[in-house]
């Protein structure tokens, strides 16, 4: 069915008017819809959405959302969607984050909040998410699992123009994608690049994770961040120029904490957790003069119904009632172990990390590779203070570092960040890290 640019709201009546399964062919031009707030496109299951050459889909920073409802299995390709402005945390393409979309040689750019949400077996690919005021993508369904997301191929720059951590600071709400609780991705082949903030970002119990031959680069915060989630694959990418805005301004502040450009916090391989492996492994990857490198994080007051829980309200996936982590049972197994994320079978080899502080720009704390923890000491009833932790996760853990190649000046940080160690101290008892790795001041080819 065609559709006419030059009629206002033809594409939503259209679509409201006729069967599921049905092909809509958007005509060059710029396609709009009513210029009512909530007005938008509510797909019927099996819709396809084809956009001819030069068809774009304007919101006139009037329409808050393009496509949304929960119907599945829509179609969206060769499309550019532009100019809507959802809410913050939301988006504006599969508003709703129905299941089975696939989005195929689309630009979605320059929209508020983020370009596109996401639900279960949603696949992304050869497209270009661009300029969008929060995310490029936000992978959250409100009380559910998304399982098997692919995104492949795809451009996400620029992202998250609005700057949402400066207006509201530390809330872990910006980058070019956030995942929420998704199980089993393969991210793989992208482009991230220029993001305001994190390149890709998940956050609170994802697991089966395959980030693989991405280029990661020049975003102002972390390339990678893993964050209270398990079981991943990352390898083969190439990861350069990140985190230095956000590496500058925590240094400049006189934080000694080693911000990298891959950094797992509270995350690691569970065997209980059934994915496609049962470890973190990081290998064959090239990281080259980013913001330090890799850190391998514990908060040890962050665990099941603490108040420093940031993600607060949720729980491992080892415990289903978070009322169940409390004196006195979490002070013995199996909640001691189960009632915290843990970064552990972390394993991290064959990578090359290179380092010229002159492209950089940096004298100091730019040069990092880090496993530690801090003091526990909250909330009163914590089961986990004092050093457990940190002894924990540089000892006990089973994380290890392993035949990588090092170019540049690099340090390493064990335990807590006070303990700044030599290549030699770092290799040597009784941390025992890098066996079979090498470490050269500067790059012979």
């Amino acid at each position: 069915m065609t559709v006419d640019p030059a009629v206002v709201g033809d594409l939503a009546a259209k679509t409201k008017s006729s069967p599921p399964n049905t092909t809509f062919w958007l005509r060059p031009g710029k396609h709009r819809l009513d210029p009512d707030r909530y007005a938008q496109v509510i797909p019927k299951k099996g819709n396809r959405y084809l956009g001819a050459p030069g068809a774009v889909l304007d919101g006139r920073k009037k329409n808050q959302y393009a496509f949304g409802g929960t119907a599945g299995n829509v179609t969206i390709r060769h499309l550019t969607v532009q100019g809507f402005i959802p809410p913050h945390n939301e988006g504006v393409v599969n508003h709703d984050s129905a299941d089975g979309w696939v989005i195929e040689h689309a630009t979605i750019q320059n929209n508020s909040g983020a370009g596109l949400m996401a639900g279960a077996r949603q696949q992304v690919r050869a497209s270009c998410l661009r300029g969008n005021g929060q995310y490029g993508l936000n992978a959250y369904k409100a009380g559910d699992t998304i399982r098997d997301l692919v995104v492949e191929g795809n451009e996400i720059v620029g992202n998250n123009t609005d700057d949402w951590e400066r207006k509201r600071e530390g809330c872990g709400c910006t980058g070019g994608i956030k995942f929420w609780a998704v199980n089993g991705a393969d991210v793989r082949g992208n482009w991230v690049h220029d993001n305001r903030g994190t390149g890709l970002w998940a956050d609170t119990n994802n697991n089966d994770f395959r980030i693989e031959n991405n280029v990661i680069e020049a975003n102002d915060g972390a390339a990678l961040i893993y964050e209270t989630s398990y079981n991943a694959v990352i390898r083969k990418n190439t990861i350069r120029r990140n985190n230095w805005v956000e590496g500058r301004r925590a240094a400049d502040g006189g934080d000694n904490f080693p911000f990298a450009t891959v950094y797992l916090s509270e995350s690691g391989g569970e065997p209980r957790v059934r994915a496609r492996t049962d470890k973190i492994e990081i290998y064959r990857n090239v990281l080259e003069n980013n913001w330090s490198g890799i850190t391998l994080w514990e908060n040890a007051d962050r665990f099941c119904n603490s108040p420093a829980n940031t993600s607060s309200g949720d729980c491992t996936l080892l415990v289903k009632n978070t009322d169940r982590c409390a004196q006195p049972a979490i002070a013995t197994a199996p909640l001691y172990a189960d009632c915290r994320w843990k970064t552990q079978r972390v394993d991290i080899h064959d990578n090359r990390f290179v380092l010229d502080k002159s492209v950089v720009d940096c004298t100091a704390k730019c040069d990092r590779m880090a496993v530690l923890a801090n003091y526990g000491t909250y909330p009163r009833w914590s089961p986990y203070k004092g050093e457990r932790v940190a002894e924990a996760i540089t000892r006990k853990q089973h994380n290890r570092w392993r035949d990588n190649v090092y170019v540049g000046p690099w340090k390493f940080v064990a335990h807590d960040p006070s303990r700044v160690l030599d290549f030699g101290q770092w290799q040597g008892t009784p941390y025992q890290q890098d066996a079979g790795s090498t470490l050269r001041a500067r790059d012979g080819g």
